[in-house]
């Protein structure tokens, strides 16, 4: 993977943990960032253009949720 995957989530948030799950389990290294602890990794998601969470960014792509369609086409587009 040559883009840096960053997840936005938040603690107990169930589709978050799933993204997190799923990239781990394709052995994709990823950032997470708590939008619960900084003001400033909430406002990296609403210039993104979303307001809630899980967010996954590769590159230039983002998509918000658990989709597993949409998220394997984020990485595919990343690397």
């Amino acid at each position: 993977m040559s883009q840096q995957v960053i997840v936005y989530s938040t603690a107990g948030c169930s589709d978050c943990n799933l993204v997190k799950q799923y990239l781990t389990e394709q052995g994709i290294p990823f950032e997470v960032r708590d939008v619960m602890t900084s003001t400033v990794y909430q406002e990296e998601v609403e210039k993104l253009g979303f307001m809630g969470v899980p967010v996954t960014v590769a590159g230039d792509h983002a998509t918000k949720g658990f989709n597993l369609p949409e998220l394997k086409a984020l990485l595919e587009a990343a690397q």
